[in-house]
Order: structure tokens, then sequence, then C-alpha cells
């Protein structure tokens, strides 16, 4: 029986679309770089009533409802599927990092700055442990990102839990963002 510490495979429903699991770029690279799983349009930011927005803010004025839900829609991330699920030790996480190419060539930030995937991520219930990035295009244009395209970036990482903790009994039961609710 062959013991797997850490990894990544494709989720069930991509298996035969083709994917890319993902490597590093060089021999000393820290990160894994990760794929595009299929064509993903990332809107511009400045699209719908942004910029009037901006302005009221800026200005302090009033903001209607509806002005709200539009800023609200318009700068909430986009999840860029990449197919693949990453399984580790339990005393593991993967860091997902955007790369450092995105903000400048194509106006891609990750909103948070980074993302966490716990082991118990892998293999969830809702999703498989299909591993997504957050993104937000603050671009003029629209932005494409092509199936095979090197999104973000992730890093396996060893954590340390603190003196005197009780073990955790509460089990994961969702998928992306499951453990925040």
């Amino acid at each position: 029986m062959i013991f797997l510490k850490r990894g990544f495979e494709i989720v069930s429903k991509y298996v035969k679309k083709g994917l890319r699991l993902p490597v590093r770029a060089t021999q000393n690279a820290a990160g894994y770089d990760f794929y595009v799983a299929e064509d993903f349009v990332i809107p511009s930011i400045w699209k719908l009533k942004f910029i009037k927005i901006l302005w009221k803010l800026a200005t302090q004025k009033k903001i209607e409802k509806n002005e709200q839900v539009a800023a609200q829609k318009v700068l909430k991330p986009f999840l860029v599927p990449t197919g693949i699920k990453a399984y580790m030790q339990p005393n593991e996480f993967l860091l997902l990092a955007n790369r450092s190419s995105n903000p400048l060539k194509r106006s891609l930030v990750l909103p948070n700055g980074v993302g966490i995937v716990d082991a118990d991520y892998y293999n969830n219930p809702n999703n498989e442990g299909e591993i997504f990035f957050q993104l937000i295009n603050f671009g003029i244009h629209d932005l494409c990102l092509k199936k095979g395209e090197r999104v973000g970036q992730g890093i396996f990482v060893p954590f340390l839990l603190a003196d005197g903790e009780e073990k955790v009994i509460k089990k994961r039961t969702g998928g992306f963002g499951s453990s925040g609710r």
C-alpha cells in the first residue's frame, strides 16, 4: 500500500477534459502553477454604475439602495475553476497566491490577498474539493481567461497549533467557504 502525503488530482467532472495538474515552473519554485479549467470571462469592475458610486462616496453623497446592490455585484470576486483538488496532511494547508504578472499584465487581483485550502476540503461532498481562484478584474475591459492559462499558484504549508487547544470535533459539512459560516 502506498501512503500519499500531498499532491493534486483532477475532479471527476473534468477527468476527460485534458486538464494539467499543477506543476512548479523551476527546480526551486515554491509554488505550483494552477491552470484555468475552461474559458472564463471576468468582467471589469468599471461596469454598471461603479464610477457614479465612487463619485458619490468621494463627495459623501447619499447612495441609493439599488446603487449599493450594483456596487456589491460588480465588486464581487469571480470564482475561476481549476478542476483540481489537493490532498495533504492534517497539519498542512494549501496557500493560494496570485501570480506576480496578474496585476501588471492582466489587472487581476485576489481580493483578500491569499486563499487557504484546508486539508479537510479535499473530497468534500459539495464540490469534491475543487479549487477555485477568487479574482477581481480592475482593468478597463472584460478579461477572457482561456483554458490552460496559468491563473495562480499554490504552496503547501505546515501549521502549528496553540498550546492547550482542545481537539476540534466539528467536521466540514460543505464546500467553498463552508468552514466560516
